[in-house]
């Protein structure tokens, strides 16, 4: 049983939401201690806290699967299987008493993402797929509904959601920003993983990210596919290590990926 992909998916589930649990023993404390790591990321008990749980449940169980997590590197296995982990997607959220902050947890086989958890600690949502299973939007203890990605067909109908405008002057593709803004219906700021979960479930209708690192994306990315949309990066590639990533209904990403395709990937 424990070498199944079914059992993957149960069991992450499961540890998502208790993860999220852990993060909210530290959330909107204001005796935090907020760190900053090489690249001035902040980092916080809560994040590195949630990623050992993680760990521990899975090497206990799986100990011959590979883990890589945001906060720890890279636990190289043997088996097919890779677990991908960012326990707090949204740091900066999570540290300014924000509940838009996320769990991440995604599970790859032979390089494919096969299983996403998105999970929303402070709303107690969340948002889960396997490959062929369908994506699933589950509230508190409530019985988990189908998610699925809405109908809108055109941008000047469209929500745009982004987690910061100012990311892609950064990568010096403001224009890209600009033009989307200029496209569609609305635009916010309610970013990271969030965003991601908006999309998947047809409240907001595209997701960008100029910046993606992959356990940013390998949860994303079977969701919003079993959800009956996409994730590609800007160059249209169905890949979660793009660098950057686009989630959408078909429709709608490739008028997306018309405007961003010619942008190579961050360095």
């Amino acid at each position: 049983m424990q070498d199944t992909m079914e059992s993957r998916y149960a069991d992450a589930q499961l540890w998502a939401r208790e993860a999220g649990r852990i993060t909210l023993k530290y959330f909107q404390d204001e005796t935090l201690q907020v760190d900053r790591k090489g690249d001035d990321s902040p980092v916080t008990a809560g994040d590195r806290d949630s990623e050992t749980y993680l760990r521990e449940m899975i090497l206990d169980k799986y100990p011959r699967d590979s883990i890589v997590g945001e906060e720890f590197g890279e636990h190289q296995g043997e088996s097919d299987f890779r677990w991908i982990l960012d326990p707090i997607d949204g740091t900066k959220s999570f540290i300014h008493g924000v509940p838009l902050y996320g769990t991440l947890v995604g599970v790859e086989c032979e390089g494919r993402p096969e299983i996403g958890v998105i999970e929303i600690p402070g709303l107690d949502e969340r948002v889960h797929a396997m490959r062929g299973g369908g994506a699933w939007l589950q509230r508190g203890n409530a019985e988990a509904t189908r998610a699925s990605v809405s109908g809108v067909k055109e941008l000047s109908q469209a929500m745009l959601v982004t987690t910061g405008s100012r990311s892609f002057a950064s990568r010096d593709a403001a224009a890209v920003y600009d033009r989307l803004d200029a496209s569609v219906r609305l635009t916010r700021t309610w970013g990271d993983c969030y965003g991601y979960l908006l999309v998947a479930v047809g409240r907001a209708d595209i997701m960008i990210d100029p910046y993606l690192n992959v356990w940013d994306a390998a949860a994303v990315a079977p969701v919003l596919n079993e959800a009956g949309g996409e994730f590609v990066d800007w160059r249209g590639e169905a890949s979660i290590r793009g660098g950057d990533g686009i989630g959408a209904n078909r429709e709608l990403l490739e008028q997306v990926v018309e405007i961003t395709r010619s942008y190579p990937a961050p360095s």
